[in-house]
């Protein structure tokens, strides 16, 4: 029996069937609890290997990162992950190949199986690309930001550093109970944020109460309808910060997205005044607050460095993070070790 299939024996997600190739990522409302589960303790066990056995998981397997958008953390991050585990990757870029010269998103991505591509990572402006690209190439695709939809393993390492942080809700066991208590804010540039709409439809189901908290600008009331989460009163919309901090075990902050912003007019100083995370305000409200923030930072807009750099900050954990689950996605994408036990 391999080690994925123990892993996820004693608790299997029903089969479902889907127009997506298996192991594919496209949304965090595609996985159960059981799944979750399963792909945070294959995490840990990737995590434990040596990296000479890491590198034997996926060698020679062909994984194609298409990126539309500038990224750092979720490029590099994906990249170094299949590279740790023996993976050939080939990146490919709007500014470096047929995509400048007005190619389609499907011809690209049949190109890229044509040349032997097992697995697409994409990052896309527009939301619901990687539904197009999962029907049209039949191959398994991660989500890595599709507009301002969803960023599904942004939440997944983020939930996996609020465990880290909070081990007093973590027994091992990934439930709709684990976070019950937990209280997070989620604050800044919502409107636009993918990282915030993956957070706050997969949180609650875990037991977090999510406080979404910024100017109406930026945060629209039908922000409630998010998911299925305000079914159970989890998902919330409070707009004094320093209100909102005060209930908070742990605080994300999102920067304004001024690439986005077209339309809007947003006075600056008064939002940092109302709105960033400074050492001053933290020291007032939320003193043992875990502080996280999905990247790039705005130092000086809605954190201070003092606050970023400071103890209370998991902003690099994340990262690390988001290595180690990206690796587990990945091995889950291509169905090895017994992958084909669980299903999406």
């Amino acid at each position: 029996m391999s080690w994925w299939t123990e892993l996820a024996s004693t608790e299997k997600a029903p089969r479902m069937t889907s127009q997506y190739a298996a192991g594919s990522l496209l949304t965090v409302a595609d996985l159960s609890i059981v799944e979750v589960a399963a792909i945070l303790a294959a995490t840990d066990r990737l995590e434990r290997m040596t990296g000479t056995d890491r590198s034997r998981i996926l060698a020679g397997r062909r994984i194609a990162l298409l990126f539309y958008e500038s990224s750092t953390r979720t490029r590099t991050s994906f990249e170094l992950a299949a590279k740790s585990l023996g993976a050939i990757t080939t990146l490919v870029s709007d500014k470096s190949s047929s995509i400048e010269k007005g190619e389609s998103l499907k011809d690209t991505g049949l190109t890229l199986r044509a040349l032997g591509a097992e697995c697409i990572v994409l990052r896309h402006a527009n939301s619901g690309a990687p539904y197009l690209l999962a029907k049209s190439t039949g191959l398994p695709v991660l989500n890595a930001g599709d507009g301002m939809h969803e960023h599904p393993s942004q939440a997944l390492l983020d939930l996996r550093t609020i465990l880290a942080r909070l081990p007093r809700v973590d027994g091992g066991r990934i439930d709709a109970k684990t976070l019950q208590g937990v209280t997070v804010v989620i604050t800044g540039d919502i409107l636009h944020s993918r990282v915030a709409r993956s957070n706050a439809m997969l949180l609650p189901r875990l037991g977090a109460k999510v406080l979404l908290c910024g100017p109406r600008e930026l945060l629209p009331e039908d922000a409630l309808g998010l998911g299925s989460a305000n079914a159970s009163g989890s998902l919330a919309i409070e707009r004094d910060f320093d209100k909102a901090l005060k209930q908070a075990q742990v605080v994300m902050m999102l920067r304004i997205q001024r690439e986005r912003l077209s339309g809007l007019e947003l006075d600056l100083g008064d939002y940092i005044s109302r709105y960033q995370l400074n050492e001053e305000r933290l020291a007032a409200c939320a003193p043992k607050v875990v502080v996280m923030h999905p990247g790039p930072m705005i130092r000086g807009m809605e954190i201070s460095g003092e606050v970023a750099d400071g103890p209370n900050s998991a902003i690099e954990e994340q990262v690390r993070h988001g290595l180690a689950v990206r690796t587990a996605l990945l091995v889950r994408a291509l169905r090895v070790g017994g992958f084909e036990s669980v299903t999406v």
